[in-house]
């Protein structure tokens, strides 16, 4: 599918065929695609976990309101981060730089983030955005819908997935072939209120 026609058109869809199953290699090429995304710094601090468990599946449902795309789409991807990959990736992710530009950007990263816990934070979550985002696009690329997900207690599937301490959950992006119609756009607000020209 055409780039612009996958910007288009993708939707959040949340009713899915249960028994529509991805192959492996089009599960493993969207994950790949996904990671192609990029991060704040190079940091690559996106990791992501495919739930294929069906038993871990309905745990995840259980604290997702219930929400059946978690367990009838045929991938549950949950996005999370490193939030302290600054501090042990900055060098590895800039192998292979000239070494005045690795040298200069394991400096800035240090700078940007040492100290700054709500810049680890916040930049963790737009990474994993962009990582979300990218995703769902590789998706309806392959003529595949989606729907980004944060109806869930974010504790409990830390719990669930054994989120380590030093990473946080973005969100979750479920995916599959869509068995319902998309609904009209609605509530669109007209361009003019959203777009601004050099300033508010």
């Amino acid at each position: 599918m055409d780039t612009l026609d996958a910007i288009r058109s993708r939707r959040a869809v949340r009713g899915y065929d249960s028994q529509y199953v991805l192959s492996d290699s089009d599960r493993q090429e969207l994950l790949e695609l996904a990671l192609l995304a990029p991060t704040a710094f190079n940091l690559q601090h996106v990791r992501l976990v495919d739930i294929q468990d069906p038993q871990l599946r309905a745990q995840i449902r259980a604290v997702a309101w219930d929400q059946a795309q978690v367990s009838e789409a045929s991938m549950l991807v949950v996005i999370c981060a490193r939030v302290d990959s600054w501090q042990c990736n900055a060098s590895r992710v800039w192998e292979g730089a000239p070494e005045d530009v690795a040298q200069f950007m394991v400096g800035a990263i240090d700078g940007y983030y040492r100290d700054k816990p709500q810049v680890q934070r916040d930049e963790a979550l737009r990474s994993c955005g962009l990582v979300a985002q990218t995703l769902m696009l590789a998706a309806r690329g392959k003529d595949l819908d989606s729907v980004p997900m944060d109806g869930f207690d974010f504790e409990a599937v830390g719990r669930l997935i054994n989120l380590p301490e030093n990473h946080l959950i973005g969100l979750m992006v479920a995916i599959g072939k869509r068995n319902v119609e998309h609904k009209p756009r609605v509530g669109r607000l007209p361009f003019d209120e959203v777009v601004r020209r050099d300033r508010f």
